[in-house]
């Protein structure tokens, strides 16, 4: 575990300094799981929502999202994106909506935070637009699955290792 980057000496909160760290390619991909009822998840998937497409709707806000992390988290650098894009994956069995965000940018820090964040406004876009016919809907497991570039190099988590391997023996 390294040592806290965001204090300083006073210990009090700054915004890390990354002006002498070398441009690279960063990726980030997250992912979060929206539980619906029954009724809910078939009006979501049917287009038959009152407020409109719904998916279409969270891709938006997940994008936007993405774009404005900085203004959100207070330590969070404006970053220069070069792409963001998300999918959802509905699942009948649990009623679920699986969303997946990737941001990428070249620059001097990562895009973890901007890809948890088009997740997270993505979540709370389909629980905003569905609202009205439910309210107990769940928003679940938002987390980092992957990155690349950058100092502390690669990560996968263990989720993302069990899906790619899932995937690889056609399951």
């Amino acid at each position: 575990m390294g040592e806290f980057t965001h204090f300083n000496g006073e210990g009090r909160a700054k915004m890390v300094d990354v002006s002498k760290k070398e441009p690279t390619l960063r990726t980030a991909t997250a992912g979060g799981t929206v539980f619906l009822s029954t009724g809910t998840f078939l009006l979501v998937i049917e287009g038959k929502m009152k407020k409109g497409d719904v998916l279409s709707v969270a891709q938006v806000a997940g994008i936007m999202a993405a774009k404005r992390t900085a203004e959100l988290i207070p330590m969070c650098h404006p970053i220069a994106i070069t792409g963001v894009d998300l999918s959802f994956s509905p699942d009948a069995q649990t009623n679920s909506i699986g969303i997946t965000a990737t941001v990428r940018c070249k620059g001097e820090t990562g895009v973890e935070m901007e890809a948890l964040t088009a997740v997270s406004a993505a979540a709370l876009t389909i629980y905003d637009m569905c609202k009205a016919v439910q309210k107990d809907i769940v928003i679940s497991d938002i987390r980092l699955l992957s990155k690349t570039g950058g100092k502390s190099g690669d990560y996968i988590s263990s989720t993302a290792k069990a899906e790619i391997k899932d995937n690889a023996m056609g399951g």
